[in-house]
């Protein structure tokens, strides 16, 4: 994927490409539109739950034609949501997720923050979520991010003033927002924080309003709105020949794991926001009225705003380079500021600006993508001076792997200076993770030891390089991640972080397998080194009363990157019972009992996830009928591969093959879930999986959205209305509203105890209307609220069976959740 160079924002300054390991070669236009930025001084914060909740229009508006520090605080990382691009879900989605908010915000100019707080599945009232949520952490978090940022202005996506009609992920978020703007500046509240940022008053606090939260367009054109500002962000940047509105919709449309793809608009877009707390601007055009944001509002700053506004105004798009002098005396003023934290932040915006306007380059590359602690490294190193700015590269530091080398090399205009450098990783240091995972959480939170970390995106990466640069009396430090890159035939230059990870990994593909009987597995599990000449001993721990064989097997690896599989025999207990399996390595005294997880994508950058290795083992006391199963898949689900574990024959179909003729073959046919909103060809096909029905088949539908649904009229055979009917509490109490049918009879008798262990949720997006001809199986409630007995509908049909169900096997499967694979046994097994 191309990185965008094209923005109005100089995406150099505080953000990060898509590539985020690439360096910056930001282009005259980006330079002088980052110049802009250094000369405001002013903020805003944008709050909401989730990846996706941002409004990309407004942050986008605010760092690209107001040029305000705009950042956006997610609570979560958006891991309890569902994946559409690949089979990673829970932690690993929280990864993908939280890069996808870093490539949005490189695209509309904003930087990114969170919280400690897990995404645990949907929530129906604020109540339920600080239930799961620490609220005073999560609420410390907030305090943080503020405290830390420093905004002038806060923005909320939602209305805090109206809990239980949302996701109660979003009201709390709004919630934490307002009680934090009225204790952030309150010495006794979090006073552990103080010792590393100071209280803080932002000016006012705003909620994001739109038509959608007065109910109608025509309540919201209607309404009063004097206590509202509206801004145009429609507009255009002749800069980058782009509107306000497509920017950020390339922004939205970084959120591929959600299929945001979001297709440009052009034209006047107005976006209004509610004024909740402070004073309302006698200035309604600008938010930031009565705010200093001038180089004036801070001690020292008058002398650096008169500098460095006379270099926006006399810049030459054509010569950069001639801005450098008054550049380096507006630095060295910056480095003699009183105010920390403007201080830092316009250093850091400065550095890069002299950088870009120079042409300077540095580069330290490893000769290798990851490293184990102990182990050597070679890093190539590269500068280059493409100006005639005199520029001296002084000294090179990389202290994670002991290097200090002075050079005092003159960087002469155009000419490449490279060397390489050998050092030596420490035997102690961690292997590189993100920081969130590192301890064990809550259902609710993340567990974070340092503070300093709280609220950061990224994992801080250990080995750096830092390039002392000095020009006549200025000395200026750049710091560079050491990275790897290769050339790909395809993509050419490639860029990846260098990692460290542990010397072995060792994983077990499947982290749930099903024994449906008391017969052995052959259970494969694959070790991999990082390292040259190891040898050890690997065994599997395991639950007591599990037989595995061999207790042991000794292991040699020659090679770093060699890679063995080695097969135990896995025999469960003879009753029902579930447990885990650890693979652990033993080399002399350390025991390695971790996988290396990586993760793959185009449009973010590489990942490298440590993890416990773990697999979950479940002896099941189950019985099936029918054996050759279909399946069409839909927007992201381990059903077939969980049905297989089980004993089943299943066959993916490609809905586009489907004829009149060739479903008989199958003695059910399952519909994966959101199918019926993701793929056009079911509008088409449905009549011949209905007429599968009808002559003797068993069809089951998994949940799908009434919001763009494809097949309307006939999702059943029958009458079929979908609602936004959910259970969220995964505990709810289950009511069975046809003890003799017989998919609670057939070949499993279905109890209580089948829905104990449930995780996330019972089940969403449950039909609320259905025709007599549908038999509902059971009901359930959350806390509360009405019965809903729309979670399970079987219905005859003809000679066959109809099922549509909006329990969540797709979340219970890879739990392993025993009686989630009894039910959906007897599910397949109907009519035979």
């Amino acid at each position: 994927m191309r990185k965008l160079f094209i923005f109005p924002i100089a995406i150099l300054i505080g953000t990060l490409s898509v590539y985020a390991q690439q360096p910056k070669k930001p282009n005259a236009v980006e330079i002088h539109e980052a110049i802009k930025k250094l000369n405001f001084l002013g903020s805003v914060l944008y709050v909401a739950a989730h990846p996706d909740d941002e409004n990309t229009r407004l942050i986008s508006y605010m760092a690209n034609k107001v040029k305000a520090r705009t950042a956006y605080l997610s609570l979560t990382r958006g891991d309890g949501g569902q994946n559409l691009i690949g089979p990673e879900i829970r932690e690993l989605l929280g990864v993908i997720r939280t890069e996808e908010l870093m490539a949005a915000r490189a695209t509309d100019g904003g930087e990114q923050l969170f919280t400690r707080a897990n995404d645990f599945g949907y929530s129906k009232h604020p109540d339920e979520t600080l239930d799961i949520w620490d609220k005073k952490e999560v609420l410390a978090d907030v305090v943080w991010a503020i405290r830390k940022f420093k905004p002038d202005v806060i923005i909320n996506r939602f209305n805090h003033r109206t809990p239980g009609t949302t996701h109660g992920h979003h009201t709390t978020s709004a919630m934490l927002s307002v009680e934090a703007f009225d204790i952030v500046n309150k010495k006794d509240q979090y006073p552990e924080q103080l010792d590393k940022v100071t209280p803080w008053q932002p000016k006012r606090l705003f909620f994001n309003t739109s038509w959608w939260f007065y109910g109608s367009r025509e309540k919201f054109k209607n309404a009063d709105k004097s206590n509202l500002i509206s801004f145009d962000t429609g507009i255009y940047y002749p800069t980058s020949g782009l509107s306000n509105t497509e920017i950020a919709s390339l922004s939205r449309s970084q959120h591929k794991s959600q299929g945001f793809g979001s297709t440009g608009t052009r034209g006047t877009q107005l976006e209004y926001i509610e004024l909740i707390k402070g004073t309302f601007p006698k200035d309604s055009k600008n938010i930031f009225e009565g705010i200093d944001t001038s180089w004036n509002r801070i001690k020292g700053g008058k002398v650096i705003g008169t500098i460095l506004h006379q270099v926006e105004k006399t810049y030459d798009f054509k010569q950069p380079e001639k801005s450098i002098p008054q550049l380096l005396k507006a630095y060295q003023l910056i480095q003699s500021l009183e105010d920390t934290h403007w201080k830092q932040v316009k250093t850091t915006e400065i550095k890069n600006i002299i950088a870009a306007a120079a042409g300077i380059y540095l580069e330290a590359v490893a000769n290798t993508s990851t490293a184990t602690p102990g182990s050597q490294l070679e890093i190539n190193i590269e500068a280059i001076n493409r100006s005639t700015a005199p520029f001296t590269l002084a000294q090179i530091d990389i202290p994670a792997l002991g290097i200090s080398h002075p050079i005092q090399k003159e960087l002469i205009d155009n000419n490449k200076y490279s060397y390489k450098e050998t050092g030596t990783v420490s035997n102690t240091e961690k292997y590189t993770s993100p920081y969130w995972l590192e301890n064990k959480g809550t259902l609710g939170m993340y567990q974070v030891a340092d503070q300093n970390h709280i609220g950061n995106p990224r994992t801080s990466r250990i080995i750096q390089a830092n390039f002392i640069l000095t020009t006549g009396t200025y000395q200026i430090p750049f710091i560079k991640e050491v990275v790897f890159k290769r050339n790909d035939p395809v993509k050419g230059e490639v860029y990846r972080p260098l990692e460290i990870v542990p010397e072995i990994s060792v994983s077990i593909k499947d982290k749930v397998i099903i024994f449906a009987d008391g017969s052995s597995k052959q259970i494969p599990v694959k070790i991999a080194a990082s390292k040259n000449n190891l040898t050890g001993t690997l065994r599997l721990s395991h639950p007591q009363g599990w037989t595995i064989t061999p207790e042991n097997v000794p292991l040699s690896f020659k090679r770093k990157g060699e890679e063995k599989n080695i097969t135990f025999t896995v025999t469960p207990p003879a009753e029902q019972h579930e447990g885990y399996l650890v693979p652990e390595v033993q080399i002399n005294t350390k025991k390695f009992d971790k996988e290396i997880v990586t993760i793959d994508y185009d449009h973010i950058p590489y990942q490298t996830v440590v993890l416990p290795s773990e697999t979950k083992v479940v002896r099941l006391d189950i019985k099936k009928k029918g054996q050759h199963i279909g399946y069409i898949e839909g927007a992201g689900d381990i059903v077939p591969e969980s049905l297989e574990q089980i004993g089943y024959s299943v066959q993916v179909i490609d809905p586009q093959t489907i004829t009149k003729n060739n479903l008989a073959q199958y003695d059910a046919i399952v519909i994966g879930i959101r199918a019926y909103n993701t793929i056009e060809a079911l509008v088409q096909k449905q009549e011949h999986l209905l007429r599968y029905v009808e002559n003797g088949g068993n069809l089951i539908v998994q949940y799908n959205t009434s919001h763009r649904l494809k097949v309307t009229d006939k999702l059943g055979p029958y009458k079929l209305a979908l609602s936004r009917d959910r259970v969220t509490d995964e505990n709810a109490t289950v009511s069975f509203l046809a003890t003799d049918h017989p998919v609670l009879m057939q070949p499993n008798k279905i109890t209580q105890k089948d829905f104990e262990g449930w995780v996330q949720e019972r089940g969403l997006y449950f039909p609320n209307q259905w025709a007599k001809e549908y038999q509902p199986i059971f009901a359930m409630h959350d806390k509360g609220e009405t019965e809903k007995k729309g979670s399970l509908l079987v219905a005859k049909y003809g000679k066959g069976y109809y099922v549509y169900t909006g329990l969540s096997f797709f979340r219970e499967f890879p739990a392993g959740v025993s009686g989630a694979y009894r039910l959906f046994a007897n599910l397949l097994s109907l009519g035979k």
